[in-house]
């Protein structure tokens, strides 16, 4: 709950600040730039799921992991909390190191909580959903109220505070949220027995000593890799622009997007059986590539509309643009209990995963489509109703609760349990490569009319969610028994 507090209360205003003028306290980058950052920076955030769910597989444990990335976390939001734009992205790249460590490995714990044959797995995955949203919910209430609100600039006016600073009041309230986490974590690991304790690829004292130098050797190419980059971005032989970063995310999501799943399929140790669940792990990532590619663009495309083409009043009075981004959170907290009621009550006659994924796919496109009327209205010069957004909010909560919690169980379920860790690894993979595109895609919100991008980017989706319903039987049966 204090992690994604902290995360979504951040991500709330993140685009919104980067756009601001300097005159407000902003960083005034234009849209395209703000959103090539942001999407590079949601894309690392899941993308380092990666080698954080092999570490813990390894070396630390998932409990470990936890720890570790929710300390790293904290620190990143309070360097946020600094204004300078050094600080700005070294602390990004702090949330960045320390999402990847608990991303990953706190899905892994839940999935370790119950038997694979457990048919409450995705009930509880739905309860976990729930969970993290409430903090999802109060994170931009809180962050945005205090960069947005125009009663909060004037009280600490009053204090004596620049009134342009509030930006970095809100980055250091989601550093609070997430430092009141840890301390929860600590004091209240008992209530989690064992699970995540010990590293479950690691098997002997060899395999603990040889995945350590690994992790060291790695670990030491990349800090040398980075320093070399910062060496020549110091004496001007390469200028570190948002382009340079945004080219090195891409190429470096395809090699390990490659590398990764030709590294699994050429393992000749996996059976029969596993090897079809593996196929289905593919298909699933390529599925939440898409969906996410889509769905996240919530905290940019949505969110630049709020701020600009939406009357963001309710009853006349005025709320911030950025508290939109709790309704998604509200909508889960709300019907995250009744999506579990009922995989529970359908028992074994619930739709299997591959369909609920294409349900999913097909929802989270319809609600794009939704959206293009309002932004028909919006190019004519007006500002519409906050009823289109919450509409297209609620739609895509359907969307999400179809195919979210759904694929976090079924990779823990069809993982094999030596690497729970790194499949939990390729699920954020996927989202991480959907973040990048969404965050390329809202690039194009000042270049093209936004209704004609809506439309564009819900093609793919609706065709994926076309032919998983098609085929949901045969990938139901390379599922092995998995349900």
């Amino acid at each position: 709950m204090w992690e994604r507090f902290s995360y979504y209360g951040m991500r709330g205003f993140l685009i919104l600040y980067m756009t601001a003028s300097a005159a407000t306290g902003g960083m005034g980058l234009d849209v395209a730039t703000a959103a090539a950052i942001y999407g590079t920076y949601t894309s690392l955030v899941y993308l380092m799921s990666v080698p954080g769910g092999w570490l813990a597989d390894r070396v630390l444990g998932q409990r470990k992991a936890v720890l570790y990335g929710g300390i790293l976390i904290a620190a990143g939001h309070y360097t946020l909390a600094v204004p300078a734009e050094t600080a700005f992205y070294v602390g990004l790249v702090l949330i960045v190191l320390g999402t990847g460590l608990l991303k990953p490995n706190i899905s892994a714990i839940v999935g370790q909580l119950y038997a694979p044959t457990d048919i409450r797995r995705d009930a509880a995955f739905s309860i976990f959903y729930m969970g993290i949203n409430m903090g999802a919910f109060f994170g931009p209430l809180v962050t945005g109220f205090l960069a947005q609100d125009a009663r909060f600039r004037a009280m600490i006016e009053g204090w004596g505070f620049d009134p342009n600073s509030t930006w970095h009041f809100a980055f250091g309230a989601a550093g609070v949220g997430m430092t009141f986490g840890l301390l929860q974590y600590v004091l209240a690991g008992r209530a989690m027995g064992s699970a995540g304790i010990t590293p479950g690829g690691a098997t002997t004292p060899a395999l603990v000593a040889k995945y350590r130098q690994q992790a060291f050797a790695w670990g030491g190419a990349a800090v040398a890799g980075l320093a070399v980059l910062t060496l020549l971005a110091w004496t001007g032989s390469v200028v570190l622009s948002p382009e340079l970063i945004r080219n090195l995310t891409a190429y470096s999501l395809l090699a390990i997007t490659v590398v990764f799943f030709a590294t699994l399929f050429l393992d000749r140790s996996w059976t029969r059986e596993e090897r079809g669940r593996l196929w289905v792990v593919f298909i699933f990532f390529v599925c939440a590539a898409l969906f996410w590619s889509v769905f996240e663009q919530a905290g940019s495309t949505l969110n630049l509309f709020a701020d600009r083409s939406t009357r963001n009043e309710f009853f006349g009075s005025a709320f911030p643009s950025s508290w939109f981004q709790s309704l998604n959170a509200l909508f889960i907290v709300a019907f995250a209990p009744l999506f579990a009621w009922m995989w529970v009550k359908l028992g074994s006659r619930q739709p299997a995963s591959p369909t609920k994924f294409g349900i999913g796919l097909i929802g989270v496109a319809l609600g794009f489509i939704l959206m293009i009327p309002a932004a028909q209205m919006a190019a004519s010069g007006g500002k519409v109703s906050p009823m289109w957004l919450t509409s297209v909010y609620l739609v895509h909560t359907f969307a999400e609760l179809c195919l979210s919690p759904v694929g976090l169980s079924s990779m823990t379920k069809l993982a094999p349990a030596r690497v729970v860790g790194s499949m939990m690894g390729v699920w954020f993979l996927g989202a991480s490569v959907g973040n990048f595109i969404a965050g390329q895609l809202a690039s194009f919100y000042e270049e093209m009319p936004l209704q004609e991008l809506l439309a564009a980017v819900s093609v793919l989706p609706i065709l994926a969610g076309i032919v998983m319903l098609a085929f949901s039987k045969r990938f139901t049966k390379m599922m092995s028994g998995v349900k």
